[in-house]
């Protein structure tokens, strides 16, 4: 019988990504141990019993650095002037490069440089340290960059990766709106044909004008198909970033929907990528909202606090239950959820007697 390797159990245990951060912070873990006898023996109030323990609480902090990667920095500094280690600042590094980009690394790895200069003054430290100051840095600050140069490199990867997948996805989409008009448009043409003999041969009689309104229906439906699936599905049409939500606002509000709109001046600083999938998650919502809670006031907030982007759209729940249920196929949240979760971030979800809010928060990648 197939047994399944332990970071296999592991990854279907607590996902890949977790798994991940798990295996990553028992590395740091196990590079560290390696120097127990060192440390114990070091001016550092620990002994070959409190050593591991510190080590493994130093590591532990890993396991955040997706949402809090400053806290494995921190530590990692906390390390570096009290024992002397580079092995977790390394980890903090490229985590911060990772998850907060080129210009979060950038200033992360000066700092870094600059408590390691620091801590080359202060009288002891270590006790054994390099001669000059030049051959102390030159190890490490190649441990700093190198360590944020790969989180960055990694980082830049996955948005090529996330675009190249958008760019997938919208190839598909415009595949299948080709075929919708080719086939449905095929009908709608010949609908429209068929109407037009009939009406010219029905011409005098009680229902020639009832042929002549279908075949302008079937025109128009004709029309609208080529205006909205395939111009809307056109791989050349990029979707529309920030700048977009006032128009996207003033179309709801000409549907009947109160919307009140409210975007922070740094916002128009991020990724196209990102001001994408914040303008898909807030075109969802007003649709949404302008189907199952027309004429209700929405609320939609857009701001950047440190290194996150928050969007949250609340509207009103009406009083009354319609006449009839809107047309709805029932994925638009889950769409939401994984275009948001995809760049990783999380999407949430919340009803109360009298509202409905949603709240999306993403990587800004600016902090």
């Amino acid at each position: 019988m197939y047994a399944p390797s332990p970071a296999s159990a592991l990854r279907r245990a607590l996902g890949d990504d977790r798994a991940l951060d798990v295996l990553i912070a028992l590395a740091a873990f196990a590079l560290m141990i390696i120097d127990v006898p060192g440390l114990a023996a070091a001016d550092n109030s620990l002994t070959g019993a409190t050593v591991p323990p510190v080590l493994a609480a130093g590591s532990a902090t890993l396991l955040l650095r997706r949402k809090w990667p400053w806290i494995p920095y921190l530590a990692a500094l906390v390390f570096l002037g009290w024992l002397h280690q580079l092995t977790l600042i390394q980890f903090a590094l490229y985590s911060l490069g990772r998850f907060r980009g080129r210009r979060t690394a950038v200033v992360a790895t000066v700092l870094y440089v600059a408590v390691a200069c620091s801590l080359f003054y202060v009288p002891g430290w270590p006790e054994h340290r390099a001669d000059s100051l030049s051959s102390y840095l030159s190890i490490v600050v190649p441990v700093g960059v190198l360590s944020s140069a790969v989180g960055v490199a990694t980082y830049r990867l996955d948005l090529v990766r996330e675009l190249q997948a958008l760019q997938a996805v919208q190839a598909e989409r415009a595949s299948v709106a080709r075929d919708v008009h080719d086939m449905v448009g095929r009908e709608l043409t010949m609908l429209a044909v068929t109407a037009e003999v009939r009406a010219r041969r029905a011409l005098g009689g009680p229902h020639e004008q009832d042929f002549d309104s279908l075949a302008e229906t079937a025109r128009r439906a004709h029309h609208m198909l080529n205006e909205i699936i395939v111009a809307r599905a056109d791989e050349r049409t990029a979707t529309p970033g920030l700048d977009g939500l006032a128009s996207l606002a003033a179309e709801t509000r000409r549907a009947g929907t109160p919307v009140t709109l409210s975007v922070a001046e740094r916002a128009y600083g991020l990724s196209p990528l990102r001001q994408a999938a914040v303008y898909r998650v807030v075109q969802e919502c007003l649709t949404n909202a302008v189907k199952h809670a027309r004429g209700e006031g929405v609320a939609v907030t857009i701001g950047v606090r440190g290194g996150e982007l928050h969007v949250h759209v609340r509207n009103r729940l009406p009083s009354t239950v319609p006449p009839t249920a809107p047309v709805s196929s029932g994925t638009g949240t889950f769409s939401m959820r994984e275009r948001v979760e995809s760049m990783g971030g999380a999407l949430t979800t919340r009803r109360t007697a009298t509202t409905y809010e949603v709240e999306a928060t993403l990587p800004s990648g600016t902090a």
